[in-house]
């Protein structure tokens, strides 16, 4: 095989869907006889589903983007009150919640009806050993497996990781919490249920968010983590959400037991095999990034994979997946960490003195804030690089769509019409970066932006051009469009 997956969560397959899509072979390992079935994660943001809506299974999560993310104390006062737009900078909400279920429903049956991939449930990988050119794996099914490349995608508990010998940073923030998922009886707001909160009650710090339709998450942290198996049970969980529902008005799907952490593995590669997701690093809940970061790690990994697999590239590529990922990852394990310090204040005094900070500054601010994630670290980047590209509405002079419906995916060069003209389109084409221009008038590369949504963000990074990679992150932007060309065909054309 050319690539080995270890753990079929959402991470696992969706890592194996970008390269069984890219036309590689690809087997994926669960070692649970089947999807888990219950829900855990709960929300993504617009840039994890724009990777969902290229692999073609946007229509089938069944979405309840949410408008708001608040902040509130013990006596219902806004502290913090975050504005999350149904149409954010990647074409998406910019804050989603989602059932897992239905999600790893999608991915597998997007892996299942691809002949690349091959997803193996009821086996557990027990051993490893590297070789120059391939890595052998041993199971409890079966004889053993070949592949060029294996990812470890199997959760905090990874195996992969041991094997490996690799050890964590733990970044010092662990608190357990009391998680229980409810499907409704009727829709959450007739039930006058809120929808994305976070009530910073020194008593009891608690979350409530509304998971979909006819689903809601109550999350309650509990006092210290002896408490964990004491708590696990369906009385506790009526008893702490009797002030929100009866149970006339749902039913108890799950209640489980959690210790929030933040951890980092010291290294993401070795030699040929890679972690992603929980096995490379956990993160508390607090921003709902954690599958979010699992997902942008799938991505990285994919187009890097088939750069070596498919377009010859120096294996050393791969080093820029933790160089630019761990970066990304610890600036949002810092804001996470902090907003979950805040929330789980159990001193008075201390409460009330975030509680005064807070609404002074949302004062100060007068309007609602957004949700604000850093760019990638150093690795396969030019001038400009790391940051988010955007995702707008385009036409084609036959449809208006978001922009990934017209032109696809891939490397792409982003440019204002006028600087069209200067490019070489034949030698961009016959490195498969795909050109794209916006103005007037479709046809050839040039494509509408009728919001003016492209042209705005290439007018903010003072950009003629910008060289966009798979993952959807800037390569390089400037204002001489031919000298990001320029510099994407070396690098693509240099292999690394």
């Amino acid at each position: 095989m050319d690539v080995a997956v270890v753990g079929c969560g959402p991470v696992g397959l969706t890592l194996a869907a970008l390269l069984g899509e890219a036309g590689h072979s690809v087997v994926a390992f669960e070692r649970y006889p089947g999807r888990y079935g219950l829900p855990r994660a709960a929300s993504f943001d617009g840039e994890t589903m724009r990777t969902f809506a290229g692999l073609g299974i946007g229509g089938e999560l069944g979405l309840h983007p949410q408008k708001t993310y608040e902040w509130r104390n013990g006596a219902g006062e806004l502290l913090i009150a975050m504005d999350c737009p149904e149409a954010g900078p990647s074409g998406w909400p910019d804050l989603a919640m989602f059932h897992q279920p239905s999600l790893e429903h999608a991915l597998h049956a997007r892996c299942a009806a691809m002949s690349e991939v091959d997803v193996r449930y009821a086996t557990t990988v027990t051993g490893l050993d590297q070789h120059e050119d391939h890595v052998t794996l041993r199971t409890d099914h079966g004889g053993p497996v070949s592949a060029r490349y294996v990812v470890g995608c199997d959760g905090g508990n990874s195996f992969v990781r041991e094997a490996l010998g690799i050890g964590q940073d733990d970044l010092g923030f662990a608190e357990p919490w009391l998680v229980c998922d409810f499907a409704l009886r009727r829709p959450a707001a007739e039930l006058g249920l809120p929808s994305c909160l976070q009530i910073g009650d020194p008593a009891e710090p608690t979350t409530v968010l509304t998971t979909g339709a006819r689903r809601q998450r109550f999350c309650f942290m509990l006092e210290d983590a002896g408490e964990i198996e004491e708590h696990r049970t369906e009385q506790d969980a009526w008893t702490r959400v009797a002030r929100y529902l009866s149970r006339e008005e749902a039913d108890l799907e799950r209640v489980a037991t959690y210790v929030f952490r933040s951890l980092v593995a010291h290294r993401w590669r070795e030699r040929r095999v890679l972690l992603a997701g929980d096995a490379a690093h956990q993160m508390p809940p607090f921003l709902g990034q954690g599958l979010c970061s699992g997902v942008r790690d799938a991505v990285n990994l994919a187009f890097k994979l088939d750069l070596v697999l498919r377009g010859g590239w120096d294996g050393d590529v791969l080093d820029t997946y933790q160089s630019e990922r761990e970066p990304h990852v610890r600036g949002v394990l810092a804001t996470s960490m902090e907003l979950g310090r805040q929330h789980t204040l159990r001193d008075p005094a201390l409460a009330r003195e975030r509680d005064a900070r807070l609404v002074a500054r949302r004062g100060a601010l007068g309007a609602p804030e957004r949700i604000s994630l850093p760019d990638l670290g150093p690795g396969l980047l030019g001038r400009g690089g790391g940051g988010l590209s955007v995702q707008g509405r385009a036409g084609d002079g036959r449809r208006t769509g978001r922009l990934d419906d017209l032109v696809g995916g891939g490397f792409r060069l982003l440019v204002t019409e006028e600087a069209l003209p200067g490019l070489d389109l034949a030698a961009l084409g016959a490195a498969g970066v795909e050109v794209v221009g916006f103005g007037r008038r479709p046809g050839g590369p040039v494509v509408t932006d009728p919001d003016g949504t492209h042209r705005r963000w290439l007018a903010g990074l003072g950009a003629a051009a910008a060289a966009v990679r798979p993952d959807h992150y800037v390569f390089a932007a400037g204002a001489d469009a031919r000298a990001v060309a320029a510099e994407l065909l070396a690098v693509l054309a240099g292999r690394g």
